[in-house]
């Protein structure tokens, strides 16, 4: 078997974590598997170099911010392949560009466009070991490129399409994915075998185990991932084509995988704008150029030919959408701009969905019994999406954890 296996920041985190990450390695190849590794930087290295540029300048240059922070994976890779080395395992570090990843040449946050995996498939097949820089590649005029944070992730995953490799082993300082957050409910569950589309949900819903990017690619691709533990030696969760996910051996899927919530969320309204072809690219056009993500949207239509917008935006962009539309309030004549960032998304999210009706009826009559109340509603065909008030996300997570059959026996 043919497996890429990535390492996260705490995996390399130290010369001992380097070494027992060593050991993750050569096991495989004592199983016959043909191993490629992907690392990030060292636990924390990332922010100590981009705080260096910002002592020097408050404005660092893009190129010149990737060129520094790429060094951290350079230091993780040429160690883990000095430690593989003296253990007499030909092992060989690889920077981005070495292995043949193309990027666009958006700086900081550059796309993949390409790996060349020829001559990695090679070291592959002479059962050499290849350590590969994560988060890095090269534009086509040869300068250094970063995909942005958890860009290791889709590093491997990219890494492991390009050699034709089985899997791709994600390890990381948790086990799995479990149904909901284990700190807020004990009884929480790991999920051995999970569809793409649910972990995509997942993941954009500030579950840190993978990032968005990284799933959406692997899907594409159809390239089963494995999300397990580097500190325990247990099986993790499998992230798989929804058809290739069975749970407890049962013929039909549970309706419901599991809880998730996100408390980095603010909700901004802008009132009494003119209701007319076109107003909400007005108002979020702005937004968009900014460089900022609006989540869950939602257009009231008054009779009087005015209408009000609500929407959500990451916490941290809060302050700068909360400028924007008010400058955008001022030049529609609006009436007037609120916000809200006290406020946190709750979810569920199953496949299963697609096959049940009821489940939103079920979700929103639970809280309504906890004295919850929602603010905004979003749905797809396998997630409810709800925004209520932040302080009573630890009991919307718990109570519907338990009322959709997730707590463990």
């Amino acid at each position: 078997m043919r497996i890429v296996q990535k390492f996260g920041g705490t995996s390399v985190g130290s010369l001992q974590r380097i070494a027992h990450t060593a050991d993750i390695v050569q096991a495989e190849l004592k199983r016959g598997n043909q191993i490629a590794v992907v690392v990030s930087a060292m636990s924390g290295e990332t922010n100590r170099l981009i705080a260096m540029a910002h002592e020097l300048c408050t404005m660092p240059a893009a190129r010149e911010l990737d060129a520094l922070v790429a060094t951290g994976e350079q230091v993780s890779a040429a160690l883990l392949a000095i430690e593989l080395q003296q253990r007499g395992i030909a092992a060989y570090s690889h920077s981005g560009g070495q292995a043949g990843f193309v990027t666009d040449s958006r700086h900081v946050r550059a796309r993949i466009k390409n790996v060349d995996g020829r001559h990695l498939r090679a070291h592959l097949e002479a059962g050499e070991v290849p350590v590969v820089t994560g988060f890095q590649g090269v534009d086509e005029l040869g300068n250094i490129t970063t995909l942005g944070r958890g860009g290791s992730d889709t590093s491997a995953v990219a890494l492991a399409i390009a050699v034709d490799a089985d899997m791709c082993d994600i390890y990381t300082d948790v086990d799995g994915i479990y149904t909901t957050d284990p700190r807020i409910v004990p009884r929480a569950r790991k999920i051995e075998r999970i569809a793409y589309e649910e972990m995509l949900e997942f993941a954009s819903l500030g579950a840190k185990v993978l990032q968005t990017r990284s799933v959406e690619l692997a899907m594409r691709y159809n390239m089963p991932l494995h999300l397990r533990s580097s500190f325990e030696p247990v099986t993790g969760t499998m992230v798989v084509q929804e058809d290739d996910v069975q749970e407890d051996n049962s013929m039909e899927r549970a309706t419901i995988s599991g809880v998730a919530y996100n408390r980095d969320e603010a909700k901004i309204t802008i009132m009494g704008i003119p209701d007319q072809p076109g107003i909400a690219a007005k108002v979020f056009g702005p937004v968009a150029e900014s460089g900022i993500n609006v989540d869950v949207i939602v257009q009231n239509v008054s009779e009087q030919g005015y209408t009000d917008i609500t929407f959500t935006v990451p916490t941290g962009d809060y302050q700068q959408t909360m400028e924007i539309m008010r400058r955008l309030c001022e030049q529609m004549h609006g009436r007037h701009v609120k916000g809200d960032d006290s406020i946190a998304k709750v979810s569920v999210i199953g496949v299963g969905m697609r096959s049940h009706a009821g489940v939103a009826k079920d979700m929103f009559d639970v809280l309504a019994q906890e004295g919850v109340n929602i603010q905004m509603i979003t749905t797809s065909e396998i997630k409810i999406t709800v925004v209520i008030e932040e302080k009573y996300i630890e009991l919307a997570v718990r109570t519907l954890h338990s009322a959709f059959g997730l707590d463990s026996e």
